[in-house]
């Protein structure tokens, strides 16, 4: 059957022993997996995957024109407008979960009841309980679950992290991570060209009638998102907290605006402040200028700096007017490609990947508690067990 005419089909936690994979591994085995949202991420994913050697042989999406786009990446694979039956196809090793954020938890759930190892994107949550109830649900099962937090397999990324826990920097007092990118414009909601089943893209979302601008660009809507505080912030609040062994943030204050994404719910321009045991951080975003276009995280000692971005890392050591010159330099990029190397051997050999799901619940906590302060225009304090942001600290 072609693609065009199957690529939008009509609607047609327990406990295990120690998962074996369906086959036994040999050195011509390929994976298989399911691809649930397909969407620009989804299909950036499902590439990669397929060019480590996986076999994508299902994909679940509820929009004609990204199922379309998809299976032509994967031609032989189902196409599924209900991801609960992709997840009844025999022969899948694994999902890949690239929907939005609101539907990550429910995909997450189904997934373990089915027995799938997952490989799921980033932010893990919508809320910080959220965080708590899908790392509970995960250590129920014997699954492997790798959340899609790239840095956490980038030879740059680690080589750096070695270099700031060997001391180098001295005193770290304030880390600054940031992220210039200029693509805020208005919201676009004219109709949408293609059949989009609505009612599973809100799913346990509160029930509205279609606004195009909602699907488009759902990061822009807390009912499906975090907004940009979540979707950047969960990659380089995760770095800030890894390379300081600080663990989550005690506490957090935020002020944002939108200044060009009109029709938005969250901002495109934002600076949080994070208070942690011994520094302070300050998480800037904004989505209006191109000045050092893409993130980067700016760690500040009193004997050293270093400054990381996509590019690699620099060191410089204090004072810096007599040491304008790094002393160490490391270029290399951040793929995505060794992340889900590292998810697929973890498939095989049933070891714990890199960014498991006790990781990417501390690292969108602090943003998901920048989010409470931004919504309560206040400072906000997250509790001992990471599962709710209030306004008093605990035993005050």
């Amino acid at each position: 059957m072609e693609p065009d005419r199957r690529a939008f089909l009509s609607t047609a936690l327990v406990a295990a022993p120690l998962f074996i994979p369906r086959r036994a591994w040999g050195a011509n085995d390929r994976p298989s997996y399911g691809l649930i949202g397909a969407g620009g991420r989804g299909r950036y994913l499902n590439h990669n995957f397929q060019k480590l050697g996986a076999v994508c042989v299902a994909v679940s999406e509820v929009y004609e024109p990204n199922m379309r786009a998809a299976l032509k990446d994967a031609p032989d694979a189902k196409p599924y407008l209900d991801y609960h039956d992709l997840l009844a196809q025999s022969g899948i090793d694994a999902v890949v979960v690239a929907t939005p954020d609101h539907q990550h938890a429910p995909c997450l759930f189904a997934a373990l009841d089915a027995g799938k190892d997952v490989y799921l994107e980033k932010p893990m949550s919508h809320s910080l309980e959220q965080s708590r109830q899908m790392v509970q649900a995960v250590r129920k099962t014997p699954r492997i679950v790798q959340i899609g937090m790239q840095r956490r397999s980038a030879e740059s990324i680690i080589k750096a992290m070695q270099l700031v826990q060997s001391g180098v920097l001295g005193k770290i007092t304030l880390v600054k991570p940031m992220w210039n990118w200029n693509v805020a414009h208005e919201l676009d909601n004219s109709p949408l060209p293609g059949k989009l089943d609505w009612k599973r893209f809100l799913g346990p979302a509160k029930d509205r009638e279609l606004q195009p601008m909602r699907f488009r660009s759902w990061r822009q809507f807390w009912d499906y998102s975090g907004g940009n505080m979540t979707d950047q912030g969960t990659h380089l609040m995760d770095v800030v907290q890894w390379f300081t062994n600080s663990g989550t943030a005690k506490s957090a204050v935020c002020y944002g605006q939108i200044a060009k994404t009109i029709g938005a719910e969250g901002p495109d321009v934002f600076c949080a402040v994070f208070e942690y045991a011994g520094f302070m951080a300050t998480w800037t975003l904004n989505y209006t200028n191109s000045y050092e276009n893409d993130w980067s995280i700016t760690f500040c000692g009193d004997q050293g700096t270093l400054v990381i971005n996509n590019e690699g890392y620099r060191l410089w050591k204090e004072p810096w007017p007599k040491n304008q010159q790094p002393v160490q330099t490391f270029a290399a990029p951040v793929p995505i490609e060794s992340h889900i190397q590292n998810f697929l051997d973890c498939v095989k050999s049933r070891k714990e990947p890199n960014a498991p799901v006790e990781v990417g619940a501390s690292a969108v906590s602090a943003p998901h508690l920048a989010n409470a302060a931004f919504h309560h225009d206040r400072r906000m304090y997250l509790s001992a067990d990471a599962g709710k942001a209030t306004a008093q600290r605990e035993g005050e």
